[in-house]
C-alpha cells in the first residue's frame, strides 16, 4: 500500500509541473511513469502502450469530436448570427437590452456545442459588431460573454460531462440530465445579475433599445428551430433510448448539415475549416484524456483509492464540509490552471474521497463541470477571458476581467445552491432512470 506521503508527493509534483507550464498530458505521464516505475518495475513500464491504448478506445469518447463538430457547422454555417439576432428582438427590452441576449444566446448555443470555448468564440464573434456605438459599458458586454459561455459544459451535451463520465466510470446520459436544472438556474442568475446591475446603474445598458413589432419577432423566430431542432434530435435520441451518446452526437452533426445548406453556407471550403478546428481541439483534449486516465490505472494499481476512502471514514467529515473544501480549493486552483487540467489532474484522487464520504457520483460530476466552468472565467488563467479578448482585438484584457467579476459571484452563489441543494442535479436523473 502506497504511504500518504508518496500521495502527497505526487500531487504536489504534478500540479507543480503544470504550473512551471510542462504540457498536461506530459506531466500526468510522468508522475503516472513514476510511481509504477518505482513500485512494479520494468513490467509496468512495458504495459504502457497497452494501457493506453485500452485508455482510448472507450466508444464514449468518440462523441467528443462528434459534438465539437456539431458546433463548428453551425457556427461556420451561420446558424448562430441568426439564432443572436433573434434572440435580440425578444430581450433587448429588458433593462440590460442586448446583455441579456449574450446569456440566452450562449445558453442555447451550449445546448447544441458542448464547449465552452467554442461558445466564447462563437458568441464573441456574433455579439461584439452588435454593440458598436449603442453606449454599452464595455466590461459588461465582455462579463456578460464570458459569463454565458460558461454554461457550454454545463448545459448538456457538453463534452466536461463525457470526460468525467469516462474517467469514472458513469452514466453520461445521467450526467447529461443532471445539469438541465442547474444549466437553468445558472442562466437566470446570470440574467437577474445584468438586471440588477442595469437597475442600480442604467448608465452601463447604454440607450435604451427601439421595440420589435411582433410580427417582426415571430418571423425572426425561425432562426430558432435549428438550433432547437438539434437539441431536440440529440437529447431526444439519448432519452428515448433510440440512440447512444455517441450515436445521438453524429446523428445531430447529420442535421446540422441541411441548416448549414438552407443559409447557403455549405461548401467544401466551410466543410474543411470545421474539420480542421475540430481535430485540433480534439486531438488537445484526446492526448491529455488519455494520459489521465494512464494516471488513473497506475494509481488503481497502488491503492490510492482505497488509502484515501480509509483516510476520509477515519475523520468522519460530513459531505457538506467535504464539498465547501473541495469548493475553496478548485477556486483557488481555477486561478492558476486551465479547466481540462484542473479535472484531469485532481479527479483520479478526489473522486474516490467522496465516494468514501458517500456523495452520489452523478451530483459530483455538475459540481465538478461547475468548478471547472468557474475556473474559465477566473483572472488570470481563464481560458475564454482570452479567446474574448482575441476576438475583440482592442482594448486590454484587465477590462475582460473586470467584467467578469459580478458573474464571478453568481456562479459562487450557484456552487453554494448546489451544494446545499444537491437534488437540483439528482432529482431528473432519478425520476428519468430511478436511483
Amino acid at each position: 500500500m502506497i504511504s500518504p506521503f508518496e500521495i502527497l508527493f505526487g500531487l504536489v509534483l504534478m500540479l507543480g509541473l503544470m504550473f512551471l507550464g510542462f504540457h498536461v498530458a506530459t506531466t500526468m505521464l510522468v508522475v503516472g511513469l513514476l510511481g509504477a516505475g518505482a513500485h512494479f518495475g520494468m513490467p509496468a513500464l512495458n504495459a504502457l502502450g497497452e494501457q493506453l491504448w485500452a485508455a482510448g478506445e472507450d466508444y464514449l469518447l468518440l462523441s467528443i469530436p462528434l459534438y465539437i463538430l456539431l458546433g463548428e457547422i453551425l457556427m461556420r454555417g451561420g446558424a448562430t448570427d441568426k439564432m443572436y439576432q433573434s434572440l435580440g428582438d425578444w430581450l433587448k427590452r429588458m433593462p440590460g437590452g442586448l446583455l441579456h441576449t449574450n446569456i440566452g444566446a450562449s445558453a442555447l448555443f451550449s445546448a447544441v456545442s458542448g464547449s465552452s470555448v467554442a461558445t466564447a468564440a462563437t458568441i464573441a464573434t456574433v455579439a461584439l459588431p452588435a454593440f458598436k456605438n449603442r453606449g454599452y459599458d464595455d466590461r459588461m458586454v465582455l462579463g456578460s460573454i464570458a459569463a454565458g459561455a460558461s454554461l457550454g459544459n454545463l448545459i448538456p451535451p457538453g463534452v466536461a460531462f463525457i470526460i468525467y463520465g469516462s474517467m469514472t466510470n458513469t452514466s453520461a446520459s445521467r450526467l447529461y440530465m443532471a445539469g438541465i436544472i442547474p444549466g437553468a438556474i445558472m442562466t437566470v442568475l446570470f440574467l437577474l445579475t445584468i438586471l440588477a446591475i442595469c437597475v442600480w446603474k442604467p448608465s452601463v445598458a447604454g440607450r435604451p433599445e427601439a421595440a420589435t413589432a411582433w410580427s417582426e419577432k415571430w418571423r425572426h423566430s425561425i432562426h430558432l428551430a435549428g438550433p432547437l431542432l438539434v437539441f431536440g434530435v440529440v437529447m431526444g435520441g439519448i432519452y428515448s433510448g433510440w440512440a447512444t451518446v455517441t450515436e445521438s452526437a453524429a446523428i445531430g452533426v447529420i442535421v446540422c448539415l441541411p441548416i448549414a445548406a438552407a443559409y447557403g453556407k455549405l461548401n467544401i471550403k466551410m466543410l474543411h475549416e470545421c474539420f480542421r478546428s475540430t481535430i485540433r481541439l480534439t486531438s488537445m483534449t484526446a492526448l491529455i484524456l488519455v494520459a489521465a486516465l494512464f494516471l488513473n490505472f497506475v494509481l488503481s494499481m497502488l491503492g490510492v483509492p482505497q488509502a484515501l476512502a480509509t483516510l476520509i471514514k477515519s475523520l468522519d467529515v460530513s459531505p457538506i464540509a467535504l464539498l465547501w473544501a473541495l469548493a475553496i480549493m478548485y477556486l483557488i486552483l481555477g486561478i492558476a490552471l486551465e479547466t481540462m487540467p484542473m479535472m484531469v489532474g485532481t479527479l483520479p484522487v478526489v473522486f474516490p474521497i467522496t465516494q468514501a464520504a458517500g456523495i452520489d457520483p452523478v451530483f459530483f460530476g455538475v459540481f465538478m463541470v461547475l468548478m471547472c466552468e468557474i475556473s474559465l472565467i477566473s483572472p488570470p488563467i481563464g481560458m475564454t477571458l482570452y479567446v474574448i479578448q482575441g476576438v475583440r482585438g482592442e482594448g486590454t484584457i484587465n477590462e475582460v476581467f473586470q467584467g467578469t467579476l459580478p458573474f464571478f459571484v453568481a456562479m459562487v452563489v450557484m456552487t453554494g445552491i448546489l451544494i446545499h441543494f444537491p437534488s437540483i442535479a439528482t432529482f431528473l436523473p432519478n425520476l428519468m432512470f430511478g436511483n
